[in-house]
């Protein structure tokens, strides 16, 4: 990395005031946090052989169906993996935190006020169709990202003041206002072919395999029902240090499934290779047979320390039987995560508690004094627990017997405005009973919904879990439509500016927005993390804050986590001896010739 110095030498002579000039600073890579790890002419990444053997096909499985190769439009269910189709001005490292390092930018500059960036494309980066790809394609990527992506997107971005194409090979963003998190985030930006995309709306489905500039294109499909990538053997980007080591596969084929039973039993009879298995129940009973017990399909369980993201059952807290906090409260202690852990789930699971949860930044205890600083002015806004008591969710003997967890529920519903009349709850004031539907599109979701279903019922309340398919589901998720949806929110290692489009009010129309949530003290906390991110003291502070106000809101009801990977493949993959810390490094894995030959014909 260096460090230009700028310094205004004819003020000096003049006399003028005092002026401290940023500095403009060149790098191979942008580290949102701390320094990058691998340094200006690295080879490849650690978790990586960089001598791993290319070639061979491996087979994945998905659920549902797809009808657009367009991920970034506003319509349609896209297909699986096509994001590989673009590759991104830089590439994150799976073994740090928001640390990117050059693809399409061979290097960046900066200020160190963090006002501007200019990326130098690589002169050698090219699109599938052979034609270079140059600053004008990454200027009319961020315009038409803007004008016909996703509406957070330009929320997201409205920092950018002006994108310019300086020449051919480099392109300047200048902010409105200082901000690192976003002037660094640009490296991540898809760069989409202009003569292909300028002719063509990407806020709709595309019904045509793309132009891109990826590693991967498609070489057969059956639209919403398989589709074939072929990795490109003139890959322009193939010898890159990001890439070394990468993207062994010559085909990677999704097939989809409607159903995850007919899928599972399809892995069994070697439809497909790997399976990443998120059920406990099928996991410890489930994987039998000829295969598994000739030792042809191999089941791992590979600890990790990654934080795990916040799945729950979340409210829509814009529908009418949710908006009263009391209510949210009183349904949280009618899921009875002890008896499932016990029952379905073979005590495999940890209960999660909060939303940043296995980091430094998950509140525990009671807020200590800066936190106070920062809650007190928000005091009248926020619940009186936030003060008082630490956040866990209630806990139940696992018996199965939750009396006491009913009557506090009943009690909450009563403070709320509903009562029991002849075994159903109904609202005190209209006479209506209390029913609501979770949106669901798998049968392993109504699995765990049906217990919390029947302690409901127990409390006279209705919920009907709602079974539609993936368009569907998508459809009413993007206009929540919808009472409930079990679902999650992405892990977080720290409080980052994105957190605004998950839970701010000015997001509200945003899909990441799931719980509706419009509340003005959530508001006040986002801005002080964002105000606050080049400062890991204070941040730590404001992240605790948040999480205690977003726990004590009650938004969701929280599941359940597990710190391994549970993985079953046919015994055909080696991988490197390091895995990366964040990822379970599917990329870096390639097909050993030696022990496919010892598979059975599939």
């Amino acid at each position: 990395m260096k460090t230009l110095r700028l310094f205004p030498i004819l003020l000096a002579l003049l006399g003028a005031a005092v002026w401290a000039p940023a500095d403009v600073i060149v790098s191979h890579a942008l580290a949102l946090r701390g320094e990058p790890k691998y340094p200006a002419g690295f080879q490849h990444f650690d978790y990586v052989n960089p001598n791993a053997p290319k070639g061979g096909m491996v087979t994945f499985y998905t659920l549902g169906t797809y009808d657009t190769f367009n991920r970034y439009g506003q319509r349609g269910d896209y297909a699986a993996a096509s994001e590989s189709f673009y590759d991104s001005l830089m590439f994150a490292s799976a073994d740090e935190v928001d640390v990117y390092y050059g693809l399409i930018a061979e290097k960046v500059e900066y200020d160190s006020d963090y006002n501007w960036i200019i990326f130098h494309i690589n002169p050698t980066a090219r699109h599938q169709d052979g034609k270079a790809i140059t600053a004008e394609d990454v200027v009319f990527s961020f315009n038409k990202f803007v004008e016909e992506g996703v509406p957070q997107w330009k929320s997201y971005y409205s920092l950018v003041d002006t994108v310019q194409a300086l020449d051919r090979l480099r392109v300047k963003f200048t902010l409105s206002e200082s901000n690192k998190e976003v002037l660094f985030n640009l490296g991540s930006m898809t760069v989409l072919p202009k003569h292909y995309w300028e002719s063509r709306n990407l806020a709709e489905p595309l019904d045509e395999v793309p132009l891109g500039s990826g590693a991967y294109t498609v070489s057969d499909y059956k639209m919403g029902q398989y589709i074939v990538y072929e990795r490109l053997k003139d890959y322009w980007a193939k010898d890159l240090p990001v890439n070394r080591g990468r993207l062994n596969f010559d085909y990677e084929r999704y097939d989809y499934y409607r159903d995850q039973t007919v899928a599972f039993e399809a892995f069994k009879a070697g439809e497909y290779d790997i399976r990443v298995e998120n059920e406990a129940k099928k996991w410890a009973t489930q994987y039998t047979g000829s295969a598994i017990d000739a030792g042809y399909i191999v089941k791992e369980e590979i600890p990790h320390e990654i934080p795990p993201g916040m799945q729950a059952f979340i409210f829509n807290v814009k529908s009418p039987v949710f908006e009263d906090r009391r209510v949210r409260m009183a349904l949280n202690q009618l899921m009875d995560f002890e008896w499932m852990n016990k029952n379905l789930f073979y005590n495999q699971y940890t209960r999660t508690r909060s939303y940043f949860q296995n980091t430094e930044y998950a509140a525990t205890g009671l807020p200590g004094r800066e936190e106070r600083k920062i809650l007190e002015p928000i005091r009248d806004k926020i619940p009186a627990e936030v003060f008082t008591k630490e956040y866990n969710p209630p806990v139940t003997d696992g018996s199965g017997n939750i009396r006491t967890q009913i009557r506090e529920a009943l009690r909450l519903l009563k403070e709320a405005g509903w009562e029991v009349r002849d075994q159903r709850l109904v609202n005190t004031r209209t006479g209506e009973p209390f029913e609501f539907e979770l949106m669901i599109y798998t049968e392993t979701t109504e699995k765990i919904a049906i217990p919390l279903q029947k302690n409901l019922e127990r409390a006279g309340i209705k919920m009907t879990i709602s079974k539609v398919d993936t368009s569907q589901y998508l459809n009413r998720w993007y206009d929540h439509d919808f009472d409930m949806v079990s679902s999650g929110f992405s892990a977080h290692i720290y409080p980052d500016t994105s957190l605004k489009i998950i839970w701010g009010s000015e997001y509200i129309d945003s899909t990441y927005n799931q719980a509706a949530v419009q509340d003005e003290a959530v508001d006040y906390l986002l801005a002080g993390i964002d105000e606050n991110q080049g400062d890991d003291q204070a941040l730590l502070y404001w992240g605790r804050a948040l999480d205690r106000v977003l726990t004590w809101n009650h938004y969701v009801i929280p599941q359940w986590y597990l710190s391994k990977f549970r993985v079953a493949s046919w015994d055909k993959f080696s991988r490197p001896a390091v895995r990366p810390k964040y990822d379970l490094g599917l990329d870096t894995w390639w097909i050993d010739p030696a022990k496919e030959r010892k598979l059975p014909q599939r």
